[in-house]
């Protein structure tokens, strides 16, 4: 006997299918990451406070045996960083029945890729502004005078690199390959380790970058190009390209060479940390009395500054 075909389907039982939105999130928002993936990120997944205090022990140093005498005791006063957990972004959108219905589903897509392109950017803007705060700077909120501290440069034409001041930067300061070899200088005199460092630059320096012919050997690329916004190692650093460098100065503020400044920087992964409390999660709720669903997406972190003689700042035409 024929059961008929009245049967229990994707579409008739769409209501008790839930969508598979944080997955997706997830996914686009570490593909968006850029200077995030570059540092020090500890995890306070379920734990409860919103301070994160990290121990910075200073460097002992060894002495010299004396022979029939004690050895030489080492003490110090050790000292912290302090990390504020307060960082809580979100991104929400409220979809009406009747849009549900007549949208594409490639529209829950767009929603699932730009939230996670929105609060990944939003973290990389938030540990970019760290390095105001690299030398002997302070974190600030990114005026230019905040950018101007004892481990921020630019590259003045062809004498490589000189300390950062306002109302400097010109058209003609481009990136070469002699102020690259200088910023390496300055990490390894101030004892940064050589593993883990890392060059973030903007879309203008990678394209001075294609156009130094010794970067494009084998030598320099690990026999490979520009992919997915990375360069092969350079000089034993790698290096990447975010949309995201912060503007330093604009080409109002700029009056020394009328045009917009950008931050690229050199950095080890010990310069900043990243505390997350609460990863990327999503959450939906039907909200009767606007007929639609309510989504959002939403984290929870704080950066700061851990190792400032370990980042520097480069200031480049935009």
């Amino acid at each position: 006997m024929a059961l008929g075909t009245n049967h229990v389907t994707n579409t008739t039982g769409a209501k008790f299918i839930p969508d598979l939105w944080s997955d997706e999130i997830v996914a686009a928002y570490k593909n968006s990451l850029v200077l995030a993936n570059l540092v020090n990120k500890m995890s306070m997944k379920g734990k409860k406070g919103d301070t994160l205090h990290i121990p910075k022990p200073t460097r002992g140093s060894a002495s010299a045996k004396v022979a029939e005498s004690q050895v030489s005791l080492i003490a110090a006063t050790e000292s912290e960083v302090i990390v504020n957990v307060n960082k809580h972004y979100e991104y929400s959108r409220l979809i009406e029945d009747i849009t549900d219905v007549q949208a594409l589903s490639s529209m829950r897509r767009f929603y699932t890729d730009d939230a996670g392109y929105a609060l990944a950017k939003q973290v990389d803007t938030d540990l970019f502004l760290l390095g105001t705060g690299f030398g002997d700077g302070t974190v600030s909120a990114g005026a230019p005078a905040g950018w101007v501290h004892s481990n921020s440069f630019y590259i003045d034409g062809a004498n490589g690199i000189t300390p950062f001041v306002e109302n400097t930067v010109a058209a003609t300061d481009l990136f070469t390959d002699l102020a690259f070899r200088q910023l390496i200088t300055q990490l390894d005199d101030s004892d940064t380790p050589m593993d883990n460092r890392a060059l973030v630059i903007p879309p203008s320096v990678r394209e001075t970058i294609m156009g130094i012919d010794r970067y494009q050997s084998s030598d320099f690329v690990n026999e490979r190009g520009v992919v997915n916004g990375k360069i092969g190692s350079l000089y034993g650093v790698d290096v990447f390209v975010s949309t995201n460098c912060p503007e330093i100065e604009s080409a109002a503020e700029n009056a020394g060479g009328a045009i917009k400044v950008r931050g690229a920087m050199l950095v080890h992964k010990d310069a900043m940390v990243l505390a997350e409390q609460l990863g990327v999660r999503s959450q939906s709720q039907y909200k009767q009395e606007y007929l639609g669903d309510l989504f959002t997406a939403d984290t929870i972190y704080g950066t700061q500054v851990l190792r400032p003689e370990s980042g520097l700042v480069i200031a480049v035409p935009a």
